[in-house]
């Protein structure tokens, strides 16, 4: 006992300073354990202006992500399914049509015929249509195709030109309109006839006013026959015509000869032959064609 009394005898200042060591080295593990020694100014990483900066970022990820393009490789579109045509930006109607298309156990060999089975949008076709790979018995059938229609269109021409005597449409003949397709011996005697009338064609879109020739038919004349040079017309004079004079006149009828009559009787005489747009319901969309046999004098 004498041995530890020596280690643990102390005067009363002696222990209180102990106590006070002990009490001292409790509260600073206390501070230590429950503390929050973390300072948000100090470090400055969940400031307000770094947390906008983060939220900046993450939008500028996010936008990136959805921006990203998936690159395209070559693809048979005949193969499409939900995720890929998803991807390619095809609705899902469309994608249906495709695969209702498929069930059928037909093929698309072309992006035309892939447009006409899908009713996919011209800017979608073009943004896709670049990487369809068909099979190469398909292109090659249709290279060949392209490569026979595109002899016969020019043997047909080569025949074609050979045939006609001339493009100058005041001198063609029947033989010669008939080499157009849907003209026939009526409508080629027709053209001659209606030519005659004329005194010959002076404007190209008289061969519309041809009764009964279709649009196109028209075009394909135009494309085909040219006026070299226009044709010299008998004119008559507008001061001195009589009735009947006017009511020969191309693209004059009885009211319109009627109503020159009645206006030149109001004014005397005509100045010009321009004083033809004064008369009241006078055919301004037919003025050019008229005054070719007019004139005022």
């Amino acid at each position: 006992m004498s041995f530890f009394t020596s280690y643990f005898w102390y005067n009363k200042s002696q222990r209180n300073g102990v106590l006070f060591l002990v009490i001292l080295i409790i509260i600073l593990q206390l501070i230590i354990s429950f503390g929050d020694f973390s300072s948000d100014e100090k470090n400055g990483l969940y400031t307000p202006e770094v947390l906008a900066y983060h939220e900046q970022i993450d939008s500028l990820k996010t936008l990136a992500l959805k921006n990203r393009k998936q690159k395209l490789f070559p693809f048979n579109p005949n193969y499409i399914k939900d995720y890929k045509g998803e991807q390619l930006g095809m609705s899902l109607k469309e994608i249906d049509r495709l695969l209702a298309f498929r069930n059928t156990n037909k093929f698309i060999n072309s992006k035309k015929e892939f447009q006409e089975v899908t009713k996919v949008s011209d800017s979608l076709l073009n943004k896709i249509s670049p990487y369809f790979k068909f099979p190469d018995w398909v292109v090659n059938k249709r290279k060949q195709t392209s490569a026979v229609s595109s002899r016969r269109t020019k043997q047909s021409e080569f025949e074609y030109k050979k045939s006609i005597s001339t493009i100058d449409i005041n001198k063609a003949t029947a033989e010669d309109f008939k080499t157009i397709r849907g003209i026939g011996p009526a409508f080629s005697e027709r053209i001659i006839q209606y030519r005659s009338k004329l005194q010959g064609f002076s404007f190209e879109s008289q061969i519309y006013e041809i009764w009964g020739i279709e649009k196109e038919v028209a075009k394909k004349v135009i494309s085909t026959f040219k006026i070299i040079k226009k044709p010299i017309l008998k004119k008559t004079n507008v001061n001195t015509a009589t009735f009947k004079e006017l009511l020969n006149t191309p693209y004059v009828n009885y009211d319109l000869s009627k109503k020159i009559l009645e206006y030149r009787d109001e004014v005397a005489e005509l100045q010009n032959i321009s004083e033809l747009k004064n008369i009241k319901d006078f055919p301004l969309d037919l003025y050019d064609q008229i005054v070719l046999y007019l004139f005022a004098k």
